[in-house]
């Protein structure tokens, strides 16, 4: 399925990055392994984190490198590109699944917690697409998957402390939703994954018995292969069940002047009509 092919995977270390990588190799493709070893709370760095994994691809036969360096400037993500390409000489695939949950209370959030949040999960993202771009656009079957959470997309899910956290995995849904439109001419799809699983950030040291990382990984390759033909769609993934869904729009509607929706002039009239406006039946 990945015979030949070229793929960039960010925040490959451990967890779910590594079981992306694992499962890349084992279908054939060739593989650019990125990890800056920053701790639970997203910062320092180890580069030996990256470099450890080569000995768990014992039969990667060249076919893996590994990169350590920042990710949420546009140089660091142009020196990623730029050695996947000196490497393997093209690039099909790139998996952005590098990220970290903290936890801050609003009153208590700081410049740094944010701007931490902030660099992997939105900057991070468009700098690896921009510098990605070109040679994508040359690739047979050209994919991005970036990384959301339900914990940002369903508020039942959401908990105290991550607004930071679920700034930034929202952040990627809306850049998967404007570049799954400026990539169409080109094939380029792009697609997120939304994965629940017992990694690092759960606190986990030992193998878990459920919501396994292993698990998650043929949905993110089945994204990441010439098997998906859909674009700016969000897979949910959990103890090996896939479901997808998307952001769609109510029928009938001629944006941006017709909502084909509950016509209210008044605050008393929302109000009266309430009920009706939270019901995506109503018309």
């Amino acid at each position: 399925m990945f015979d030949g092919k070229v793929a960039i995977v960010t925040g490959a270390a451990q967890g779910l990055g590594l079981c992306y990588v694992q499962a890349l190799l084992e279908r054939g493709a060739r593989v650019v392994a990125s990890d800056l070893g920053t701790d639970r709370s997203g910062a320092g760095s180890d580069p030996q984190r990256i470099a450890e994994i080569a000995r768990l691809a014992p039969n990667a036969n060249g076919r893996l490198i590994t990169h350590s360096g920042a990710l949420d400037d546009e140089p660091g993500c142009r020196a990623l590109v730029e050695l996947a390409i000196a490497q393997f000489g093209a690039l099909d695939v790139v998996i952005h699944n590098a990220g970290w949950v903290g936890y801050q209370p609003i009153e208590q959030q700081d410049e740094a917690f944010l701007e931490r949040a902030i660099g992997i999960n939105l900057r991070a993202p468009i700098w690896l697409s921009k510098q990605a771009w070109p040679y994508l656009r040359r690739a047979p079957a050209p994919r991005i998957v970036l990384t959301t959470s339900d914990r940002a997309l369903y508020q039942c899910y959401g908990q105290p402390g991550l607004a930071a956290y679920a700034a930034g995995k929202m952040a990627q849904v809306g850049i998967m939703n404007a570049l799954s439109v400026e990539g169409a001419p080109h094939g380029i799809l792009v697609n997120a994954i939304s994965p629940v699983a017992k990694t690092r950030m759960w606190g986990i040291e030992h193998p878990p018995q459920d919501l396994k990382p292993e698990w998650v990984a043929p949905g993110v390759l089945y994204l990441a292969s010439h098997l998906c033909h859909d674009s700016g769609v969000i897979l949910r993934a959990s103890n090996g069940q896939f479901t997808a869904t998307r952001f769609d729009e109510n029928p009938g509607v001629n944006y941006p002047r017709d909502l084909a929706r509950v016509a209210c002039s008044s605050v008393e009239e929302v109000a009266r009509d309430w009920s009706r406006i939270k019901d995506v039946a109503a018309g």
